[in-house]
C-alpha cells in the first residue's frame, strides 16, 4: 500500500514533468510560428524537444519505480521484524513463567509445545531469509543429483500435514507417474515446500488444498498446487513472484510472511531450467500455482 507521504511525491514529480513538457511545447510552438522558414533549425529543435521530453518521462518513470522498490523493501523489513519478534517474545514469556512459578506437568507439556512451534517458526523465516540470499547468487553451483519427485513432494505434504495438524482430506496428494528430475534436492524441496505452505496459508477455515503431479509432453513434470482461497486477480498474476511482493490488501495484513516464498520458487525454476507461474480466475475463485521442471532423459 503507498504510503500518503510518497503517494504526494510520486504525484508532485510526475506534475512536475507534466509541467515542463507543457512549457516546452508552448515555447517550441511560438518558436516555430515566428522562425517557420528555418527549416534546419525547425529539424533541430524536433530533435531536442524529444529528447527532452523522452529525458522527462525516464526520469519519472524510474521514479516511480524507485518509491515502489523503496516500499516494497519497507514492507519487508516490516515483516521480518514482526517474523522474528512475536515468536521471540512469546519464548520469553513463557520461559519466565517457568522460571518464576511451578506449574502443573499438563501446563508444562502445554508451555513446550508452544515454545517448540514457535521456534520451528523462527527457523522457518531466517531459513526463507538466507535461501533467498543464496539463491539471489546466480553463479552458485547446484548439487545436481536424480529426484524422484512423487516421493520428494509426498514428503513436503506430509511434513505441512504433521506442521499444521491437518488430515488427509484438508491437503491431498495425488501422484501422477513416476518420473525423475535432474535437479538439486534441497532447492527443489524447498521449491515444492513454499508452494504448499503458501496454499495452506491462505486457504482460510475451510481449508481444500490439492497437490498433484503430471506428465507434460515426456519432457517436463508439473507439481500443480490448488487451492479455495481468495484467489488473485488476473493483473497480480506475475507479480506475486516478485522478490517481497505481497498482493495488497486486507488479507495481506491478516496472512504472515516475508514475501519470499514465491520469489524462491521462481528463481528454483529458473535455475533448474524450468518454470513457474499462477493461475487464477480471480478473486474468490481459488489459485493453482505451478512449478514446472524438465524430466531426466
Amino acid at each position: 500500500m503507498v504510503i500518503p507521504g510518497r503517494r504526494r511525491s510520486i504525484a508532485f514529480f510526475i506534475a512536475l514533468g507534466v509541467g515542463l513538457i507543457s512549457v516546452i511545447l508552448l515555447l517550441y510552438v511560438g518558436w516555430v510560428l515566428l522562425n517557420w522558414r528555418h527549416g534546419i533549425l525547425l529539424f533541430l529543435g524536433i530533435v531536442l524537444l524529444a529528447t527532452i521530453i523522452a529525458g522527462v518521462v525516464l526520469n519519472t518513470t524510474f521514479l516511480v519505480r524507485e518509491i515502489r522498490r523503496n516500499e516494497q523493501h519497507d514492507a519487508f523489513i516490516n515483516a521480518v521484524t514482526h517474523e522474528l519478534k512475536t515468536p521471540v517474545a512469546s519464548i520469553k514469556l513463557y520461559l519466565e513463567t517457568l522460571q518464576s512459578r511451578p506449574v502443573d506437568e499438563s501446563k508444562r507439556k502445554d508451555f513446550y509445545r508452544v515454545m517448540l512451534e514457535d521456534s520451528n517458526r523462527l527457523l522457518v523465516t531466517i531459513e526463507q531469509v538466507l535461501r533467498a540470499g543464496r539463491i539471489g547468487v546466480s553463479r552458485r553451483t547446484l548439487n545436481l543429483a536424480p529426484i524422484a519427485i512423487n516421493d520428494l513432494v509426498s514428503e513436503c505434504v506430509t511434513r505441512a500435514r504433521t506442521r499444521e495438524a491437518l488430515g488427509p482430506d484438508s491437503l491431498l496428494f495425488q501422484p501422477g507417474p513416476p518420473l525423475t528430475v535432474q535437479g538439486d534436492p534441497d532447492e527443489v524441496r524447498a521449491a515444492v515446500s513454499n508452494l504448499v505452505d503458501n496454499a495452506v496459508k491462505y486457504s482460510g477455515p475451510s481449508m481444500k488444498v490439492i497437490v498433484k503431479t503430471q506428465a507434460v509432453d515426456g519432457r517436463f513434470v508439473d507439481v500443480r498446487v490448488t487451492d479455495h482461497g481468495p484467489g488473485i486477480p488476473k493483473s497480480e498474476l506475475k507479480r506475486v513472484f516478485k522478490r517481497f511482493y505481497r498482493v495488497p490488501g486486507p488479507l495481506a495484513s491478516r496472512v504472515k510472511g516475508t514475501g519470499l516464498g514465491l520469489f524462491i520458487v521462481r528463481s528454483v525454476a529458473r535455475r533448474h531450467r524450468g518454470r513457474a507461474w499462477a493461475e487464477s480466475d480471480g478473486p474468490g475463485r481459488g489459485s493453482t500455482f505451478v512449478l514446472q521442471l524438465p524430466v531426466q532423459r
